[in-house]
């Protein structure tokens, strides 16, 4: 099992540290730090309140809860969304309404992820900025 250093941001305070609700839980929950109202067919990015510096060779994959996407349609583009081991800067989730109804995000909403061991840092600028490779952040090096 690896350890995923976590650093809680300022708009990340009294928001639970992401853990498994249970022994069994294939998953830890990631709690949202922002509100918001996805209409049918919307796509968003929703910010976690911290970032995280995941070991070399690992990596994080979130997945949407079976039952929000079973009783309001509420889950992940992406799925699922992978967070590269050289990724730095705030984890967010990107949630899609595929349901009929407007659904609120609330702060605290949550949202799971795979079982990984979670540390908290302090001080909060504990994790490095990542090595500049060959593109950004968030965009391909084809052509």
């Amino acid at each position: 099992m690896a350890t995923v250093l976590i650093q809680r941001l300022a708009h990340g305070e009294g928001l639970p540290v992401p853990a498994p609700q249970t022994a069994g839980s294939a998953g830890a929950d990631i709690a949202s730090a922002e509100e918001g109202v996805l209409a049918p067919g919307e796509r968003r990015l929703f910010a976690t309140g911290f970032a995280v510096a995941i070991p070399a060779g690992f990596e994080i994959q979130i997945r949407p809860r079976s039952g929000l996407a079973i009783k309001h349609g509420i889950s992940l583009p992406n799925t699922p969304a992978t967070i590269d081991a050289d990724y730095r800067g705030e984890l967010k989730v990107g949630l899609i309404n595929l349901g009929q109804e407007a659904f609120s995000v609330t702060r605290c909403s949550r949202t799971p992820l795979c079982r990984v061991v979670w540390e908290v840092t302090n001080p909060p600028d504990r994790i490095a900025p990542a090595r500049p490779g060959p593109a950004p952040i968030g965009r391909s090096a084809c052509p």
